[in-house]
C-alpha cells in the first residue's frame, strides 16, 4: 500500500466533497443540510491561505482529509483554530484520522498557532474518544443547540494548547510560507508513516 499525506489541491475537491456529503446527508457530525458544491469548496480551499488543508492518498485514493480554519474572524482570535476531519468509511480504523490530525497539529503548532477547538455533536463517542487520544479536553457543552434530522443535538467544545501563550505573539505562518520550511515535510512523512504502521 502506498500512503502520501499532503496538501490539497483543487483537483481534490470532487473527492473532498464525495467524502463530505454521506455526513451533511445521513447524520447530524455535520450541521450543513445539504452539502458544498465543489465550486463553493474551491471558494472555500483559495480563502483559507492561512490554514492547511491536507489529504491522505492510499494508492492514490484520496482516503480523507483534515483541515483547520478560524474559529471567529475577529483578529484577537488569530492564534486559535478550529480542526475538522473525515475520512471515509471503508478506511476507517486504518490509521488514516490519526495520521492526519498528527501532521495537522503539528504544522499549526509550527505555523505558531497557540490552541485548537473541536466542536463535536453528541453523542459521538468516537470522535471523543480520538480527541482525547491526543490531549484535547472538553471546555463546554451547549444543550440542544441544533436541529437537524427530526432532533435537537447537543455540541461540545473540545480544546488542545498547542503551545504556550508568549506576551507579544508572531502572526502565525501562512501556509505558503510554511510550506517553505523543512518542518512541513517532516509532519507530513511522520503522518504518513503512522498509516502505514498502522496498515
Amino acid at each position: 500500500m502506498t500512503v502520501r499525506l499532503r496538501a490539497a489541491t483543487p483537483s481534490d475537491l470532487p473527492a473532498i466533497r464525495e467524502i463530505y456529503a454521506p455526513f451533511v446527508e445521513n447524520t447530524a457530525i455535520s450541521f450543513a443540510y445539504d452539502p458544498p458544491s465543489v465550486a463553493d469548496l474551491e471558494t472555500k480551499l483559495e480563502q483559507k491561505t492561512d490554514y492547511p488543508w491536507l489529504v491522505c492518498e492510499l494508492d492514490g485514493e484520496v482516503a480523507g482529509y483534515a483541515y483547520a480554519g478560524a474559529i471567529r474572524e475577529r483578529i484577537a482570535y488569530r492564534w486559535a483554530v478550529e480542526t475538522s476531519i473525515y475520512v471515509r468509511p471503508e478506511f476507517q480504523r486504518r490509521g488514516v484520522a490519526r495520521g492526519l490530525y498528527t501532521a495537522l497539529l503539528d504544522l499549526l503548532e509550527r505555523q505558531g498557532y497557540v490552541s485548537a477547538v473541536a466542536v463535536i455533536t453528541t453523542p459521538n463517542p468516537a470522535s471523543i474518544a480520538f480527541h482525547e487520544s491526543f490531549g484535547f479536553e472538553r471546555v463546554g457543552r451547549f444543550e440542544r443547540v441544533g436541529y437537524k434530522g427530526d432532533a435537537w443535538h447537543d455540541v461540545e467544545w473540545w480544546s488542545l494548547d498547542l503551545d504556550d501563550r508568549p506576551d507579544d505573539p508572531d502572526a502565525p505562518l501562512s501556509v505558503a510560507d510554511a510550506r517553505d520550511r523543512d518542518w512541513w515535510d517532516d509532519a507530513l512523512t511522520r503522518g504518513a508513516a503512522l498509516v502505514e504502521n498502522s496498515a
